[in-house]
């Protein structure tokens, strides 16, 4: 009986401090700016290296891919958990191909940029993305969202009861808290969960033109999540779902053609 008390108490106190130690450092099981995922990737594009202020002292290094403000819409970039800019550049050398603008910035906390990154800190980081563009005479009706795995969270936050030119969602989630049960079945997630990006929830209040593209062998993000947010948007919506991509790796001409078509609604 001791002994079976012992073992007891010694899986619970295991599991106390797997919980702690989640609930702890779970931004960094979340946010990765150092992971590389990409690397080789030329690039084929002419682009102005920008920095946006945020916050005091917080200025985030940011692309820049002018062709006309005036003429075409402008895609506002917001990236996904891992990595730097140079990790989107297979994607920015295919998305340069349209007749678009396009301003991609990188977190605080990521690419050199100085800050810690957090659901309240990504958002404040788009709005001021925003201002940046509206200053620059970018008016919002000509701003398309585009939101990469973790950005989606952003983008439809931003989205929301708010007028632009369109949202796209690559390989979005419902909620991280939904994400991350499947990765941690065993922990209390939504009693230790900080960041949340709740877009589920959120994406009911988007009424403009909205774009999922989701694959259906993505082993990061289920492709299930993608349907239901698709399901559950308002029309006008379009869908682009690969049957064998893995969170959006194969940026082919699929894609882009279904890009184009979405452009070509909002144009």
């Amino acid at each position: 009986m001791k002994y079976l008390y012992l073992t007891l108490s010694s899986i619970i106190l295991a599991y106390i401090i797997i919980v702690l130690f989640t609930y702890l450092y779970q931004r960094k099981l979340l946010y990765h700016p150092s992971e590389n995922n990409y690397t080789g990737d030329e690039i084929q594009f002419d682009y102005k290296e920008v920095f946006i202020g945020v916050d005091k002292d917080i200025k985030l290094k940011s692309w820049f891919l002018e062709k006309d403000l005036k003429k075409n819409k402008t895609i506002l970039y917001f990236h996904g958990n891992a990595g730097d800019l140079t990790n989107r550049v297979h994607k920015l050398n295919e998305l340069n191909k349209l007749d678009v603008n396009i301003l991609i910035i990188s977190w605080r906390g990521f690419s050199g940029n100085p800050g810690k990154p957090t659901e309240k800190n990504l958002y404040n980081d788009a709005r001021k993305s925003v201002e940046w563009l509206n200053k620059t005479g970018v008016i919002n009706k000509n701003i398309i969202l585009y939101g990469e795995s973790l950005g989606t969270g952003v983008a439809t936050e931003l989205g929301q009861n708010n007028s632009f030119a369109g949202i796209v969602l690559e390989s979005p989630f419902t909620s991280i808290a939904d994400a991350a049960k499947i990765y941690y079945p065993y922990l209390p997630i939504d009693l230790l969960i900080k960041d949340r990006y709740d877009s589920l929830k959120k994406i009911k209040n988007i009424n403009v033109p909205i774009l999922v593209m989701h694959g259906k062998k993505d082993n990061v993000v289920p492709f299930k999540m993608g349907v239901k947010l698709f399901d559950n948007a308002n029309q006008p919506k379009f869908s682009y779902f690969s049957d064998t991509d893995d969170h959006m790796m194969e940026f082919n001409d699929q894609l882009i053609n279904s890009l184009k078509q979405f452009l070509g609604f909002n144009t």
